[in-house]
């Protein structure tokens, strides 16, 4: 049985959000492919992790490491290399953070495994590993097979990759760390945080009412931002409404926004173009409202409702609005 291998992140004494679509998407891959899943996880407090990560694994590796620096990918870099040659893993998985951007090549290249970074997608399809890339600035979403080799690498973007429920307990194991050598030339010094401004992390935000074009002037925006208030949710916007300034950059979803996962996602008068729709892949639900009937937001979206927003968007907020003064 051959193996899958996924890298977890760990950043500021927790997981990162990512190591959680990994895990998942690798459960799901060694479910359909009849593969192993294996985790390793690496550094020096690492003992609350384990467990945690054991719920999507058949076996943890655990590797204590005293001399590893949070975050700095060239001791992961060695230890990794001498796992992956050892093991032999068709598929090795991490996030496209900037810890795993900064690890991929260099590990890729040590043990002379093929890499695809930034993918949107993977699967395994008569026993190949295939890829889905955006290339062209986002306009294209590109698939991928390989030449024959016997590991790939591959980065996740954060945001495409469903979180599921971990329902196993893999079998733990603990190596002995390979790392003998200091790491002289480079050291973590910290964090540097993006400044607070005081807005709404939509990433956060489990009910999203997004505006786009459709909704034709700032002013209309109050009536999103009404029906967002009695949802319980907050406000989203496409490109161009926050190009236009009605609303700041820190709304904006989409390829070059926010990548959103809420459990409801509700579109006003977004057309669907391509850098906007990979922005709400990972939505439990989409509702679209939109007068086009050929938009491409119905594409994606569960529900569709084919009118004018400013009638129906009223009417909505409305009757939630009763509904909850009767209930």
């Amino acid at each position: 049985m051959a193996e899958i291998l996924v890298v977890v992140e760990h950043r500021k004494q927790q997981l990162a959000d990512i190591s959680y679509e990994m895990l998942s998407k690798g459960r799901q891959l060694a479910d359909q492919s009849g593969n192993e899943l294996v985790t390793v996880v690496v550094g020096k407090d690492i003992d609350k992790y384990v467990a945690e990560v054991s719920n999507w694994a058949d076996k943890v590796l655990v590797v204590k490491e005293d001399k590893l620096q949070e975050s700095l990918a060239e001791p992961y870099q060695k230890i990794l290399s001498l796992l992956i040659k050892e093991r032999k893993p068709i598929l090795v998985l991490m996030g496209h953070s900037s810890f795993g951007m900064d690890l991929a090549p260099a590990l890729a290249i040590d043990v002379g495994s093929a890499l695809a970074s930034d993918c949107t997608d993977i699967s395994i399809e008569n026993g190949n590993i295939i890829v889905s890339r955006l290339i062209y600035n986002g306009k294209v979403e590109a698939t991928y097979s390989f030449a024959p080799c016997e590991t790939i690498i591959a980065t996740g973007r954060p945001g495409q990759f469903p979180i599921e429920e971990g329902q196993r307990k893999g079998k733990i194991e603990k190596i002995d760390s390979p790392l003998k050598e200091e790491i002289d030339y480079k050291r973590f010094e910290g964090y540097i945080e993006p400044p607070e401004t005081g807005e709404v992390d939509i990433t956060k935000s489990s009910i999203l009412v997004s505006v786009g074009r459709g909704i034709k002037d700032k002013e209309n925006i109050k009536m999103a931002e009404e029906l967002a208030k009695v949802m319980g949710g907050e406000l989203a916007c496409s490109r161009p409404v926050s190009d236009n300034r009605w609303l700041a950059e820190a709304y904006h979803v989409g390829l070059s926004g926010k990548i959103v996962k809420p459990k409801l996602y509700l579109a006003l008068g977004i057309s669907g173009a391509f850098q906007h729709t990979v922005g709400i892949k990972g939505s439990e639900t989409i509702i679209a409202v939109n007068k086009d009937p050929k938009a491409p937001i119905f594409a994606v979206a569960d529900y569709g409702i084919v009118d004018d927003l400013f009638k129906v968007v009223p009417a909505l907020t409305q009757r939630i609005s009763d509904f909850r003064r009767s209930s």
